[in-house]
């Protein structure tokens, strides 16, 4: 059985051009090399998995080859070549500052430097993962670094540029490697998959991509992984199965409830994905980046920042163009706001729950730019739920009015010098239903607005009828009768609630006069006249600039009888007791005889 080599190791670049993704820098160390103008340091720093270290042995390779080629590669042929690849080169070291990372270590290796290389020019030292070296190592290492022998020449690689000493850096030429593109680690996939004659589906290879988050070394121990499952056929539903990944059908089908309001559905859809084994937050950030890309696909000059197949393209591009930009700025909006309150949410399936229910808001919410906080006019969550019938009015024992038909009111009538006052059997008849009925269906916003329309009730009933017509009639209904019901008195009750109905429709600026009414109680003495109590001249003063509107308001909440106010002051005088100092020690003995006792035995005087 032969050695099996993963395919990080197998496929690992030999020379610049096979360096994926990372041309810039390749090229400014190749151009380095052809014009002879080596640095005695270099730092490479960047993600991990993005070709640090292979682009350092790649380095130290090409500026040890006995006779490069003119594009300044490496040839692979000399003896320098072929002992750096078989492993057996004195002229290329390599050490892991992780375990080798104290000053005795940098000691024997600055005491390595001084030996001059036995094969090629230079005697290159590759230090990885740089960062893990202590304080007093990099101290010891400073000197050694600055001034090297000619031939030496190093090469630092660290993942944590942060870490390293300023004095360090400032030492060495610094190149910062990036993270792999999707689309190359993609295209790196498909070629290796070609030389091993595996079959692959590009998805299946996006998803890959996508989870190696720009690693090729991830990318590639994934590509094994999925390849010994499949049994070298790479298809996207059994990569999915296998990386326990959510299905983007998943999401096609939660931003079709979405827009449709269909909240039922999409909170059915995730109770699924939860029992499939999948956490709430892959879920709520698979929805953001859907959202995502619906939002770069309804844009043909964005369309390009879309990672995936034509076919898939095709797919977002139309569903993109059911749902406006503002709604998708919104819902990722939220989902990401529920990504950052999953970690400290108690309830982490109420959290997405309720992100779901307010995106399934959005499509009927206002146009206002507050994203997270929801539309104001909530659309109803569940169809199935039957509305609240409103409930019945509360049975007082009391026979509702009858409406009674009125007849035609002539022209010639005389006018009425007062108006009848507004009784139940004389209002209107709207719609077969007495207007004292319509108007206990719905509350009045205030009270003020309850007097307002009263007022004009009483103006629209008593005013005279044009001329030629006639009042609805029931042909069933007895004629109204001329006599007019008497008046109804004033009482202490009435007058009470148009006082206080009054204050509490007064505006905000005369808070205080309203405050002074709500705490004084109107006392009705005789006939239409009452009396009120204040506890000073200034606030009766005050009363009686405002006597003609108070009456007047008060008037309005009793039927439009007018009444008469009398304004009072209370006159309480406050006893004062001036005593002298006599007069206080005699008030103390009588509490407390033994005071006495005491001047007594001290022989003290009052003074």
């Amino acid at each position: 059985m032969e050695n099996y080599i993963v395919s990080a190791r197998k496929y690992r670049p030999d020379t610049f051009e096979t360096v994926v993704a990372q041309k810039s820098l390749t090229t400014t160390l190749k151009n380095a090399i052809q014009s002879g103008k080596l640095a005695h340091a270099y730092l490479f720093c960047g993600p991990r998995g993005v070709g640090k270290t292979t682009c350092a042995r790649i380095f130290a390779k090409t500026i040890n080859c006995l006779s490069p080629s003119a594009n300044g590669e490496p040839c692979n042929e000399c003896e320098s070549c072929k002992s750096f690849n078989e492993q057996r080169s004195y002229s290329i070291y390599e050490l892991d500052a992780a375990s080798n990372n104290s000053v005795e270590d940098i000691r024997s290796l600055n005491e390595q430097v001084r030996i001059p290389p036995q094969i090629g020019r230079y005697k290159v030292y590759i230090i990885d993962e740089v960062h893990m070296l202590s304080q007093a190592a990099f101290n010891a290492f400073l000197k050694t670094l600055e001034e090297p022998p000619a031939h030496a020449i190093f090469i630092l690689a660290t993942t944590e540029k942060h870490k390293i000493l300023p004095t360090i850096l400032s030492r060495c030429q610094i190149y910062d490697f990036s993270r792999i593109e999707s689309a190359d680690i993609i295209a790196h996939l498909q070629s290796i998959a070609e030389k091993e004659n595996i079959n692959s589906e590009y998805e299946a290879l996006r998803i890959i991509a996508q989870k190696s988050d720009g690693c090729m070394r991830d990318a590639l121990s994934l590509f094994d992984q999925m390849t010994s499952f499949t049994q070298g056929d790479l298809t996207y539903a059994k990569v999915i199965e296998s990386l326990n990944v959510l299905d983007y059908e998943y999401y096609f089908r939660l931003t079709d409830y979405i827009i449709n309001g269909n909240t039922s559905q999409a909170l059915l859809l995730f109770n699924e994905v939860l029992g499939k084994g999948f956490e709430g937050n892959i879920f709520i950030e698979g929805t953001a980046s859907h959202m995502r890309d619906l939002l770069v696909n309804g844009d043909p000059v964005t369309a390009p920042l879309f990672e995936g197949s034509d076919d898939l393209r095709k797919r977002y591009v139309q569903q993109a163009a059911k749902i406006p930009p503002k709604f998708l700025f919104r819902a990722i909006k939220l989902c990401n706001n529920c990504e950052l309150n999953y970690k400290t949410s108690r309830n982490k399936r109420l959290l997405v729950e309720l992100t779901l229910i307010q995106l399934s808001q959005l499509v009927t919410g206002d146009d206002s730019e507050d994203g997270g906080r929801g539309p104001k006019i909530l659309k109803p969550i569940f169809n199935k739920i039957e509305q609240q019938q409103p409930i019945a009015e509360k049975n007082t024992g009391a026979t509702p009015p009858r409406p009674v038909a009125q007849q035609p009111i002539k022209a010639d009538t005389p006018k009425r010098e007062e108006p009848a006052p507004v009784t139940a059997e004389r209002r209107p008849v709207l719609n077969g239903r007495p207007e004292a009925l319509r108007q206990q269906t719905t509350a009045p916003k205030s009270i003020g607005g309850m007097f307002q329309r009263a007022r004009t009730s009483l103006v629209q009933e008593n005013a005279p009828a044009p001329k030629g017509a006639s009042m609805p009639q029931n042909s069933n209904a007895a004629p109204a009768t001329t006599a007019q019901p008497a008046e109804k008195p004033l009482t202490q009750e009435t007058l009470v609630q148009a006082w206080t109905a009054f204050a509490m429709q007064l505006p905000e600026k005369e808070r205080a006069l309203a405050d002074r009414m709500k705490i004084i109680t109107p006392t009705l003495v005789e006939g239409n006249t009452f009396t009120i109590s204040v506890d000073n001249q200034l606030v009766a003063g005050l009363f009686e600039q405002q006597a003609e509107r108070i009456t007047k308001g008060i008037a309005v909440g009793l039927g439009n009888i007018m009444p008469v106010m009398k304004i009072t002051v209370n006159k309480t005088t406050v006893e004062k007791h001036i005593y002298d100092r006599t007069k206080q020690y005699e008030m103390l003995v009588k509490k407390n005889p033994t005071i006495e006792k005491l001047r007594k035995t001290l022989n003290l005087e009052l003074s």
